[in-house]
């Protein structure tokens, strides 16, 4: 029997194989020959729950599978980092970050970020560009038969055709930029543990279509794959090319059949109506597949998974995670590992449906939640971490306070095809009860060894102030207010209106302004009742479709009068796949396909954006001339008193 090498440790007690291998020394320390899945991320390995690639491969580890990790390998050169690995038993992994490539690395006014929050150091030359294209084309290069799946953020968001911002173009979706074999969109861990499974099948059953290596190992193809995969199985939440004639059980009555890319790209206006179909689809329990032609092939979305259960969800947050950054970045900083180090994610999904964000299409609009259990496991983990201080920095999701909400009656939710659950007003059906998640707080904070949990991720303040018809209910929320004021907040308390325009929060599907001024009273008063020194600290977007400059100098006023000096405010920053992108991008709304207005180019941007800053000298002579351009000498005087 080969004798296995020693395993050294690593830092904190850990060994070296408690991470999944990255290189082939990694490999030989668990005495591998070969890997079933190796995938490519680019960002740093960081592993945690909170990271994609890390979750996917431990998911696929505890299924029995031999999983390694290439992060962020250079793409120039020789492309050694793309070959040390070899050839996967099953296939290859492209899941390119925690964030669309693009929007990681540029600002809205196109500008190089100051950092990339999932590189060491901030590091800006480790990832390209669309790094999801960029490996995957390096791999079927050097691989050409070896099947390459696509996962994460980038893919999920571009799996049809959509408007890159960066570009200022729409593109196909990205299996036909990438020539990948297919993607799983959205949050992946039951389509990955699908493909594998079958394609495992596949080579126990001598599949004709397998190859051999030079151990006279079986190893799938692409040929395998696609028979397997794609045509006897057409795994759910999964995105395939097919000719015409290829698709399975053909186009059928009940499929969404798209306009086609080219047309898309013809006309805008057929572009924003494909995208209600798909945002729809996106957030119905029982969607519909979606086909859109692009050239010869036609990409083929087939549904996607029930949401997970609490069961299945516990089970991927409790596997194995180190919650470290691989040992190879000793003395180095990742800044997004040092953001979410000491916080504990709740739940997945939100039912918000803004505009312009991007959760709902990828997470879905239901909410799935860890149990009580799952939940203070995590907390203990964290409090043995050397260097934890007694605090936990968030406990929360993609919305904070909407952990184990849902439907009442769950039969209205499996025919609702809407994508908010409050928008225009808090769906009737809607259960708001915030007494499992105060249940979680104050259990946290009983925890040996933490001294206060804080609540980083957003509050939804209209869930907050919602009456509920259900005195308990509503008394429910009020305590969760009061707990969150005088307990949770360091100091500072984040939360969203967004804008002050009632018209513009209606294109945004955000609540009316007049929601965030009883809540920010409510706040005030509670603080100082109890003696604190707190602020609420309110975010908010410029530029948003069918926002007018004359909405910012209004905000600028009304900011003003509530003695704000904001600091945490965007330029609205069109990503893929979501309804203020594409208003933005085509002129028309997907839902009304009415014309909407946007500032496009730098300088009508910047003009919006300047009415923040009304506070800084630099800005006010830009401002008054501004003001005075509009005719609006009533928005100069309130701004800045009385004018000589």
């Amino acid at each position: 029997m080969k004798q296995q090498p020693a395993k050294p440790r690593a830092e904190g007690g850990h060994m070296l194989t408690d991470w999944l291998p990255t290189t082939r020394k990694e490999m030989d320390l668990r005495g591998w020959e070969q890997a079933d899945v190796i995938l490519f991320s680019a960002d740093a390995y960081v592993d945690h729950p909170s990271f994609g690639a890390a979750v996917i491969g431990r998911v696929l580890e505890a299924e029995g599978l031999r999983v390694a990790i290439v992060p962020q390998p250079d793409w120039h050169g020789d492309l050694r980092d793309f070959k040390r690995l070899g050839r996967p038993r099953l296939w290859f992994g492209v899941a390119p970050g925690c964030m669309d490539s693009m929007v990681n690395k540029y600002t809205a006014a196109r500008r190089l970020r100051s950092e990339d929050a999932y590189s060491p150091d901030g590091r800006h030359d480790m990832r390209p560009e669309y790094p999801t294209i960029v490996y995957t084309r390096i791999l079927k290069q050097l691989y050409p038969d070896v099947p390459v799946v696509l996962g994460g953020i980038e893919a999920s968001l571009r799996r049809l055709a959509h408007y890159d911002y960066w570009q200022d173009r729409i593109l196909p979706g990205i299996l036909a930029s990438s020539g990948a074999d297919i993607i799983t969109y959205g949050m992946g861990e039951k389509a990955t543990l699908a493909i594998s499974r079958l394609l495992a099948e596949a080579i126990d059953e001598c599949h004709p279509t397998l190859c051999y290596n030079e151990r006279g190992e079986a190893c799938v193809t692409t040929g395998t794959f696609r028979q397997v995969v794609q045509t006897e199985h057409a795994v759910p939440q999964t995105v395939s090319a097919y000719s015409r004639d290829c698709i399975p059980g053909g186009i059928r009555p009940d499929d969404i059949v798209l306009h086609s890319f080219e047309e898309a790209v013809r006309d805008g206006k057929l572009h924003a109506a494909n995208f209600r179909h798909i945002e729809e689809e996106s957030n119905k329990m029982h969607a519909q597949r979606l086909i859109q032609q692009t050239g010869e092939e036609w990409m083929v979305v087939n549904p996607p998974y029930p949401p997970l259960t609490q069961e299945e969800l516990d089970a991927s947050f409790d596997l194995p995670y180190t919650r470290l950054p691989h040992p190879k970045y000793k003395g180095k900083r990742i800044p997004a590992y040092e953001m979410i180090r000491h916080s504990v994610c709740l739940h997945r999904g939100c039912f918000g449906g803004c505009a312009f964000c991007t959760i709902s299409a990828h997470q879905g609009k239901f909410i799935v939640s860890r149990s009580k259990e799952s939940i203070l496991r995590e907390v203990e983990q964290v409090t043995r971490m050397p260097d934890f201080k007694g605090y936990i920095s968030d406990l929360g999701g993609p919305s904070a306070n909407m952990y184990r909400m849902g439907g009442r009656n769950p039969k209205v939710c499996q025919a609702c095809r809407k994508p908010s659950c409050l928008h225009p007003k808090v769906c009737p059906n809607l259960l708001v009860d915030h007494r499992p998640l105060l249940d979680i707080y104050r259990a946290v904070d009983a925890m040996p060894g933490v001294k206060k949990s804080f609540i980083g991720s957003g509050v939804r303040y209209d869930l907050l102030l919602h009456d509920n018809g259900d005195e308990a209910l509503n008394e429910a929320s009020r305590q969760y207010i009061r707990d969150l004021i005088l307990h949770h907040v360091s100091g500072r308390l984040k939360v969203a209106p967004e804008h002050t325009s009632d018209r513009v929060l209606q294109l945004m599907r955000k609540p009316s302004f007049e929601l965030f001024r009883r809540f920010s009273r409510i706040f005030h008063d509670i603080c100082r009742q109890a003696g604190l020194r707190q602020q609420i600290i309110p975010y908010f977007i410029s530029s948003h479709p069918g926002c007018t400059e004359t909405d910012m100098a209004e905000l600028a006023v009304i900011t003003r009068e509530l003695d704000f000096q904001l600091e945490q405010v965007q330029d609205f920053t069109p990503t893929p796949m979501t309804v203020s992108t594409e208003a933005w991008a085509t002129g028309f709304h997907p839902y009304t396909l009415e014309p909407v207005c946007s500032a496009k180019s730098p300088q009508q941007k910047a003009a919006q954006r300047m009415f923040f800053f009304w506070y800084k000298p630099e800005e006010r002579r830009r401002i008054e001339q501004k003001l005075r351009q509009m005719g609006r000498p009533d928005l100069l005087r309130k701004l800045f008193g009385r004018q000589r």
